[in-house]
């Protein structure tokens, strides 16, 4: 049979969101896992490069992929909130998931701004929490993230060698802080938008571990 691919419209707080569900190529899903993807004024919809790459290596693991588009990305109604709205977007997005596979052990995942509003969110949800957290290209530049020195959940960093929203070394300084168990791994790229390496992005999605 072929793999389950559904467009959606989810209701959202400012109005329904347009979203993408699609589950792992080979088998049944292991694993729910929302994406978000990068800033909304900056061009990000779920149709990013590195957004599209991320969701097929977690469907390469056994994940079923849940992408969606901020309030006011193309379909999705509202307007940008400049990120408290857009956490809203995202829990609405991922009550639609989890109640659609309520057997599945959840995740959260983002690249950029969008790793900002996953990681941010996943660390505030009741139990039952996220089995795990993935921010690709998180923006040490956006904003204060002390929440993270006090998050338990696994944590699992994926960062370009060169990224001027996250600075190799501000990065490293900050995930020094950031509460275990976590995990950071550095793809040799051209920029934030891992321009020359999205293969081996993906190949690295593919492979993180369930637990730390």
């Amino acid at each position: 049979m072929p793999r389950r691919i559904e467009s959606h419209f989810i209701a959202g707080p400012a109005g329904r969101l347009e979203a993408l569900l699609e589950e792992p190529e080979n088998g049944e899903p292991t694993e729910a896992c929302l994406v978000c993807h990068p800033h909304p004024l900056f061009g990000g919809t779920m149709h990013n490069k590195v957004v599209y790459r991320m969701a097929r290596g977690l469907r390469q693991s056994g994940s079923v992929v849940l992408r969606f588009n901020f309030r006011g990305v193309n379909l999705s109604e509202g307007k940008h909130d400049g990120g408290p709205g857009e956490m809203e977007d995202a829990r609405a997005a991922l009550e639609f998931l989890r109640a659609r596979y309520p057997e599945l052990p959840y995740a959260m995942a983002g690249f950029s701004f969008g790793s900002r509003v996953a990681l941010k969110l996943g660390c505030r949800m009741p139990e039952p929490r996220p089995e795990r957290l993935i921010g690709v290209g998180f923006p040490t530049t956006l904003g204060k993230f002390d929440y993270l020195g006090g998050c338990g959940l696994p944590k699992y960093f994926v960062h370009s060698t060169i990224d001027v929203h996250g600075p190799k070394d501000e990065l490293e300084a900050a995930f020094a802080k950031f509460a275990e168990p976590k995990r950071l791994e550095f793809i040799e790229a051209a920029d934030h938008f891992f321009v020359g390496a999205l293969d081996r992005l993906e190949a690295v999605i593919a492979a993180l571990p369930r637990g730390l």
